[in-house]
């Protein structure tokens, strides 16, 4: 009897060990170790796309190109879930984005073989979220892989914008150097200046940097990120098209325009 009851132990076990063997149990890891960053390509892209397309974060399409409108999704996703906001999908981003989203791996590689048009937004049924591949999908494709800079600004506004901030307040608190980056953008949207970046920051006695040679200084990573925080909508400046540094300005009239904050030594005025 033990024998007999031995054997269909056993037996049972060796089923089990056959299926798991067949069904191997599925570990649900995301991404790879690397950083993702901008101007990355690949696998580890088409997710962090999607997760944050899930959580509502990311609106384009899932390219699997890390260009601006990733960047800044990523951003404000790291914004909002109390995160170092730096636009770099590293361990602690990577880990607080795969616990707050789902990632239907098999859909989203399946739309894209058949390069048909799909989102991924969470609470909607994926099946709802595909259609057919679009006949320019390959042109489009190819538009979003050179797309670099955000729409409406060449590569040479905002790296004169860069040099501007850098020259005028590197010296500054973040806020402020992307406050003095939003006054540029406030001019170049204001009938009582030029409608151009280059037109704005060149503009007789507009900026010291301009006249000491200041603007001319190699620009940090930190003002190029402030100008891009500005061209994406943040203005600390709260729409201000004026500041000046109250140690240092000679100007009797700058004193005239009215004040609306203070960030580090600048004023910022209407």
């Amino acid at each position: 009897m033990k024998s007999g009851r031995m054997i269909k132990l056993i037996s049972v076990l060796m089923i089990c060990a056959i299926m798991l063997s067949a069904h191997p149990i599925q570990e649900a890891k995301a991404f790879t170790n690397q950083v993702i960053q901008k101007g990355a390509v690949g696998d580890d892209v088409i997710e962090l796309q999607s997760r944050l397309q899930y959580l509502g974060f990311y609106t384009g399409k899932i390219d699997g190109v890390f260009g601006w409108g990733t960047y800044w999704a990523l951003r404000n996703f790291q914004n909002d879930f109390g995160l170092p906001v730096d636009g770099l999908a590293g361990g602690k981003t990577k880990e607080k984005l795969t616990k707050a989203s789902n990632y239907d791996k098999t859909f989203v590689q399946e739309q894209l073989n058949k390069g048909n048009s799909f989102s991924h937004y969470g609470g909607t049924d994926l099946s709802k979220q595909s259609g057919q591949a679009s006949s320019n999908n390959q042109t489009v494709q190819s538009q979003n892989k050179g797309m670099n800079s955000p729409a409406g600004f060449s590569q040479n506004d905002i790296q004169l914008m860069a040099n501007a901030v850098y020259g005028e307040a590197r010296g500054e608190p973040y806020e402020g150097q992307v406050a003095v980056a939003a006054v540029i953008l406030n001019r170049v949207n204001s009938s009582s200046f030029p409608n151009t970046v280059s037109g704005v920051i060149f503009e007789p006695r507009a900026f010291t940097a301009v006249a000491d040679g200041q603007i001319w200084l190699t620009p940090n990573e930190r003002a190029k990120e402030a100008v891009l925080d500005a061209i994406n909508g943040w203005d600390p400046s709260t729409s201000a098209l004026y500041y000046f540094n109250p140690d240092t300005a000679t100007s009797a009239w700058i004193w005239t325009r009215p004040q609306i904050k203070k960030i580090g030594k600048h004023i910022f005025c209407k």
